[in-house]
């Protein structure tokens, strides 16, 4: 299948296109982006393929599946677009600013008759797939609470205006593996930091408090500004808990020059950082498990290839955005919100 990147940021440069090249079943036909200095990266990283200047011009070169990669404010128009040319379609986090916005794209590509799904490739993040092992082992039993936090010392990484912030960004990826492991969510609390910006208040932290239906409760926690990287998964459940501090595995490898398609040991953490199961009977280190974000390429093109739905469904993507909505209001009025 034909497949066409819109954007070629540190996003598209370092989070999409090593990932469509380790997936293999894709061709790339083209990259949107009319700056010289991404042109000529471009053509270091992917000898061959054309830059085009728009999405227009993209979509004449016939693609199946275009992935867009451009900042949140401009992704609605683009996504409209590809998908009035019959184009499917896969959009960065967070595919629209609230959840209204994304129930419009939904609407969208329902009358299309196309797949739009977003790209929330942590699902497939190293710690993640360990612990999702440790579950489906059922050694502990049944989870009461979890805890996720991710804090990365990048303040000036933060940018201004309503698309922002670190809630719609790394709190989109935060909650999408909580409700992937723990399910829909019916009532939130939250506690939102907030820094200025260029003159504007933009969330730079954030604690979220989300209670499951199946009757787990999961923390989710991040921040930029504190002076602190470190991540944590803890699980605490019937028979005992599991806590995993490993690193961002594949955003370290990308930036030290590694390639999925290439590289030993993709996606593996040190056995040091190995996550540790403490029950009755004692404490032991759980392997790592691989990461690989080249998994969301190659299951959407099974997918598409066999005619049938991803498993990243546009109704886990818009219940995404009701509980960042639901946050930012929980946050705002100093209260619960229930969905």
């Amino acid at each position: 299948m034909r497949i066409g990147l819109v954007g070629f940021g540190f996003g598209g440069r370092r989070f999409h296109l090593p990932y469509i090249q380790a997936a293999e079943a894709w061709e790339l036909v083209g990259v949107v982006t009319r700056s010289a200095a991404r042109r000529a990266e471009l053509a270091e990283d992917a000898p061959g393929v054309p830059a085009v200047d728009d999405l227009e011009a993209l979509l004449d070169r016939g693609v199946d599946v275009v992935v867009i990669t451009t900042p949140p404010e401009t992704r609605r128009e683009l996504v409209l677009a590809a998908l009035a040319r019959g184009v499917h379609v896969v959009a960065d986090k967070p595919f629209a600013p609230t959840a209204d916005g994304g129930r419009e794209l939904a609407a969208a590509a329902r009358e299309a008759g196309l797949l739009l799904t977003v790209f929330h490739n942590r699902r497939w993040d190293t710690d993640l797939r360990t612990l999702a092992g440790v579950l489906e082992s059922g050694e502990l039993g049944p989870v009461r609470r979890a805890v996720s936090r991710f804090d990365v010392d990048e303040p000036d990484t933060l940018e201004a205006g309503p698309a922002h912030g670190l809630l719609r960004d790394l709190g989109s990826h935060q909650v999408d593996q909580m409700t992937h492991l723990f399910g829909s969510v019916v009532r939130v609390d939250a506690h939102l930091d907030h820094v200025r910006v260029d003159g504007q208040d933009v969330d730079a932290g954030y604690v979220l408090g989300l209670h499951h239906r199946d009757g787990v409760f999961s923390q989710v926690t991040a921040s930029k500004v504190f002076h602190l990287t470190e991540r944590e998964l803890t699980i605490h459940a019937e028979r005992g808990s599991y806590v995993s501090r490993m690193t961002d595995v594949q955003t370290e490898q990308i930036l030290a020059g590694e390639h999925p398609g290439t590289a030993e040991n993709w996606g593996v953490e040190d056995e040091e950082r190995w996550g540790v199961i403490s029950t009755a009977a004692g404490r032991r280190a759980v392997p790592s498990a691989v990461g690989d974000y080249a998994e969301f390429y190659r299951e959407l093109h099974a997918a598409l290839a066999a005619g049938r739905g991803f498993s990243v469904t546009l109704e886990q993507a818009v219940h995404t955005l009701e509980i960042l909505d639901a946050a930012r209001t929980a946050d705002a009025e100093g209260r619960s919100v229930p969905l």
